[in-house]
């Protein structure tokens, strides 16, 4: 019986440390690794953001939501790369083409996955480098070939 009540008494030690871990990767913020889009080097603060498209986008100080909300599409390419970094947009097409996804074609811009229809344009998309890559897979025209959409959760609804 000792046995018994011994290994009950592990399997709760063993339960109440995989809640806690899991309840500490609960308490993980949104924003971890994600920069404010003008002043590229700092952190974005949940507190400091500006609605756009449908959802949110974040800075490290009121002084670049000002900057942002002056003239927005200065910024446009960044704000969208950072919707869909925080995931509340997610791609549909091609940047390039607007044609379906190859999942075999894809790579990283900045923490965000993107796909390609085929490996010429995902080539195309390997030549560019940092603010030129940003602005060519998430500027304006690349947004709407991409079919970016906006994420429905289900509290959304």
């Amino acid at each position: 019986m000792k046995a018994l009540s011994s290994l009950f008494a592990v399997g709760l030690v063993v339960c109440a440390v995989a809640f806690s871990v899991a309840k500490d990767d609960s308490k993980k913020s949104p924003l971890e690794g994600v920069k404010c889009l003008i002043a590229g080097d700092n952190d974005a603060k949940e507190s400091k953001f500006v609605e756009y498209k449908e959802g949110k986008v974040y800075f490290c100080c009121d002084n670049c939501v000002k900057k942002f909300s002056d003239d927005n599409s200065k910024y446009e390419a960044k704000a969208n790369h950072q919707l869909v970094k925080t995931g509340q947009y997610e791609q549909g097409a091609c940047p390039f083409s607007g044609g379906g996804l190859n999942k075999d074609a894809s790579i990283e811009v900045g923490g965000v996955k993107v796909s390609f229809c085929c490996n010429n344009c995902k080539g195309k998309a390997e030549k560019m480098e940092g603010d030129k890559q940003i602005a060519e897979l998430f500027g304006k025209n690349a947004f709407e070939k991409g079919k970016f959409a906006k994420v429905e959760k289900k509290d959304d609804k």
